[in-house]
């Protein structure tokens, strides 16, 4: 029994050994298989996982794209701004150049001369309208100091020549003053006269450049005044004065009187230069209850309103007078009348004049005037008043006390220097001509005395400024 056991189970063993090996191959192949498929599994999900990053780098790719597309276009947009800037800068440099600075540069003389601003206003540029106002106004003061130390230099060169000359000119008059003494020749009196012109615009000069204009008087009468000014201008012949004074003996303080007569030298100067030669020039001497007045009156072209608005700043004394802005030729009358206006304390203005050409007005306030001594004639030239009579101020206007001046010689009464009408004799012109040269002295001898090249020098007793 056993042994048939122990067959069945050889036998059983040989039939199952073959049976084993093939379950242990189909083991191994199934571990092999199961391998491989974890193998693939792993590849696929290695695979699946580049996959996912291939597609994570191409989303960021593409957000680099529109990222590299985003800047390239904020660089072109950057790009054309900067362009656009840049215009923009070179058209506000341009205008600042041939626009801004000029008329600021215009303006430093004409300030009512508008100056223009930055061309784009709203354009928020605020950084270069800054810079360019800095860049303006760093110019403005170069300009400035330039033309102050330029015109410091002009004045200092013209001080000293109009010194010299002035004195040159002072002894010529004596000279001539001498001569007439001894001899007795009509062109020495247009000699005489012409050197007067010269003198007067010698003073011009002088107070241009910021001197005394080298003469000192006395107390001197305003009709006085009126005709000694008048001698100096060269279309003389064509003034008439008329005195419209309540007191003839009213007369302009001595620290004013030949800036007064320089004033309206200058004033009878333009209204005889610019009138037609064959018209008058009316003067009008007219006395108020706080002081007089000088009209002139031409009938000339008159003025244009901006050259009234001009002149009425010169005149005022507050406008800046350069020397270099004077023009070419320098017309200077003006400037000199608003000088000596703001330095002596009276007044100038210009208007047009109901004649059609223009109307000059000097006002001399009442602590300017003053009365001569009456046993101290007037000059046989100067206008008698058209009225008498009347007080020189109210009472409460009372004049201040002043030293008389000291008597002169009277002068013999002559004619008006005027030219003599048709078929004058030779001897009424030359009675004429000394009528002219001793109204001519009579205006000097109003105690203007010459000044050395250090100043002035006044006499004894005279009030000097």
């Amino acid at each position: 029994m056993v042994e048939i056991v122990l067959a069945l189970l050889a036998g059983a063993a040989l039939t199952a050994g073959p049976l084993l090996w093939s379950a242990r191959r189909a083991v191994r192949t199934a571990r092999a298989a199961t391998q491989r498929a974890t193998e693939a599994d792993n590849r696929a999900q290695g695979a699946e996982a580049r996959a996912r990053t291939a597609e994570t780098r191409a989303r960021e790719g593409e957000e680099h794209t529109r990222s590299a597309d985003a800047r390239a276009h904020a660089a072109e947009a950057r790009h054309t701004l900067a362009e656009a800037r840049l215009a923009a800068a070179v058209r506000e440099f341009t205008h600042l150049a041939h626009e801004r600075l000029p008329a600021a540069a215009t303006a430093l003389t004409h300030p009512r001369t508008p100056v223009p601003g930055p061309l784009d206003t709203a354009g928020g540029n605020e950084e270069l309208h800054r810079a360019l106002d800095a860049v303006l106004g760093a110019a403005l003061r170069a300009a400035l100091a330039e033309r102050e130390r330029t015109d410091a230099a002009a004045r200092a060169a013209l001080r000293g020549a109009a010194s010299k000359i002035q004195a040159l000119l002072i002894q010529v008059r004596s000279l001539l003053e001498e001569i007439q003494l001894s001899v007795d020749d009509p062109r020495l009196l247009a000699l005489d006269f012409r050197n007067e012109l010269t003198l007067r615009r010698v003073q011009s000069l002088a107070v241009l450049s910021g001197s005394w204009p080298g003469m000192t008087r006395e107390d001197s009468p305003l009709a006085e005044l009126c005709v000694g000014a008048q001698s100096r201008v060269a279309g003389y012949a064509r003034i008439e004065i008329t005195n419209h004074l309540r007191e003839p003996r009213l007369a302009v303080a001595a620290r004013a009187a030949e800036p007064v007569a320089i004033a309206l030298a200058e004033i009878l100067g333009n209204a005889t230069a610019y009138s037609h030669p064959e018209t008058r020039v009316v003067v009008a001497i007219e006395q108020g209850s706080s002081g007089a007045l000088v009209v002139v009156d031409d009938m000339g072209v008159g003025m244009e309103p901006d050259q009234l608005e001009r002149a009425g700043d010169l005149l005022d004394g507050q406008a800046e007078v350069l020397l270099t802005e004077l023009g070419d030729p320098p017309q200077a009358g003006f400037a000199v009348i608003g000088l000596l206006c703001r330095q002596f304390g009276f007044g100038c203005r210009v208007e047009p004049s109901p004649y059609g050409g223009v109307r000059a007005i000097l006002r001399l306030p009442a602590d300017l005037l003053t009365l001569t001594d009456p046993a101290a004639p007037l000059s046989a030239l100067a206008p008698r008043p058209i009225t008498q009579g009347a007080p020189v101020f109210d009472a409460g206007d009372a004049l201040p006390t002043r030293k008389r001046r000291t008597p002169r010689v009277p002068q013999q009464d002559a004619p008006s220097p005027l030219p003599a009408p048709a078929g004058t004799t030779p001897d009424r012109a030359r009675s004429a001509w000394s009528a002219l040269q001793s109204g001519t002295a009579a205006g000097r001898s109003a105690a203007d005395q010459p000044a050395s090249p250090q100043g002035p020098a006044a006499p004894e007793g005279v009030e000097t400024p």
